[in-house]
């Protein structure tokens, strides 16, 4: 009797999405640029040609039949988002443009409605720019003080130093749940307790972690989150953003115009009931409906799946990776599981500069992202310019490792294929 072995997920899964059935450069195309976005599955991109083949229409202010079912749908998917991340509200989620405009919000209003000259908001040295910036700006007009986190031996969040950063002027902590660059998740629960004990809120940039791995804002007890649809195979175009309920209804307007008021007079305005008071404007509907559709896709796999599958691929990465010569990584290793970090390796290759080793890959048909990694501070942090980061995803598979393993040992300077090609 012959055993017929279990596909694994990505085998699955792989013909939802079309675009991963292409060559470049004459070879498969292997995808691995996920931690910048990801692909979409058929469900989503027929989600979207749905709403604008077949009731595309604004929301909210028209009872003919095409708005109200835009309308029911758009709003359909703000309670799938709710209940994605287990908040306890539909009104804790706020449509975005991105996690950027989401950060932008809470540091415009919350931040410049509640911080003073000589108030702290403790940061991480590993913030992706859209977690920097913002801060740095509302640190500029506020005269509040920038702290930072650095890294333990292991190049994780460095619990211990935090606890000695914290205090009673500590206003906001604002961390990267999985860092884009390392891989590395921070203890979440842990910085949210300590930071309430100092009467500190928390704001949890979790762009990296929701596409991977359960996340539930009630359990993590943060006061905000921000997430990007584009990364968690919806399309770009949509993000949001959670808030506790009390601090949304605290927080005033982000910006003024149609749809965010309840009534307009020449010399004033109410606001809208949460979370409309947040949403000026037209909204990016199709793209929030294919949101939706993004989280009906993901949840009918299951986030716990997919977090174990890519723990099964991180082993065997890194397994493979130990092949490749005078190969640095960044990050903390993981175990023999492949737990204790996300699916995606941050390394240099001695000799050659990131951006080459990138190009030199793409003529294997391989994509990874070179650079920074919107991490500037953390590669100066790390005393790097640039580094190659190959980001997976529950759709790469184990024979993809494979043939970036290849192609990553036949672009190195120490094999005896890369200078027969230099040589041509």
């Amino acid at each position: 009797m012959t055993l017929i072995q279990e596909k694994t997920l990505a085998e699955k899964v792989r013909t939802d999405f079309p675009i991963l059935n292409q060559t470049v450069n004459g070879h498969p195309l292997v995808y691995l640029d996920n931690a910048a976005t990801s692909q979409k599955p058929l469900a989503v991109l027929n989600a979207l040609q749905d709403y604008y083949k077949g009731y595309n229409s604004n929301v909210h202010r028209g009872i003919h039949a095409l708005s109200a079912r835009a309308t029911d749908e758009y709003e359909a998917a703000r309670q799938k988002v709710a209940r994605f991340i287990n908040a306890q509200s539909y009104q804790e989620i706020v449509y975005t443009r991105n996690a950027s405009e989401a950060i932008n919000l809470v540091a415009q209003t919350w931040g410049l409605n509640t911080l003073k000259a000589g108030d702290e908001i403790i940061l991480t040295v590993m913030e992706h720019h859209s977690n920097l910036v913002p801060w740095q700006m509302l640190a500029q007009r506020t005269g509040a003080v920038l702290k930072f986190v650095e890294l333990t031996d292991t190049q994780e969040f460095d619990l211990e130093q935090f606890q000695a950063l914290i205090s009673h002027r500590t206003k906001l902590v604002t961390v990267v749940h999985v860092s884009n660059a390392l891989g590395c998740i921070s203890p979440v629960v842990e910085i949210c307790k300590l930071a309430h004990q100092q009467g500190a809120k928390v704001l949890i940039d979790a762009c990296q972690s929701l596409p991977h791995l359960p996340v539930d804002v009630q359990q993590i007890d943060c006061d905000w989150l921000v997430g990007s649809g584009h990364k968690m195979c919806a399309p770009t175009g949509i993000g949001f953003l959670y808030g506790k309920l009390e601090l949304l209804q605290d927080m005033p307007p982000f910006m003024g115009g149609g749809e965010m008021i309840a009534e307009v007079y020449l010399d004033h305005f109410t606001c809208s009931e949460l979370p409309h008071k947040f949403e000026a404007g037209t909204p990016a509907i199709g793209e929030a409906i294919a949101l939706g559709a993004a989280i009906d896709y993901l949840t009918q796999i299951g986030m716990e799946q997919i977090h174990h599958y890519e723990q099964e691929l991180t082993a065997y990465l890194f397994k493979k990776l130990k092949e490749v010569p005078e190969l640095t990584l960044y990050g903390p290793k993981p175990d023999a599981e492949g737990k204790g970090r996300a699916a995606l390796a941050t390394f240099t290759v001695e000799g050659i500069h990131a951006s080459d080793l990138a190009t030199m890959l793409n003529d294997s048909g391989v994509a990874i992202r070179s650079g920074h990694h919107c991490t500037q501070p953390l590669h100066r942090y790390l005393g790097v310019n640039a580094t190659g980061r190959a980001s997976f995803y529950f759709y790469n598979t184990h024979q993809e490792v494979d043939q970036f393993i290849l192609a990553l040992k036949e672009r190195s300077p120490f094999s005896v294929n890369f200078w027969t090609r230099v040589s041509h």
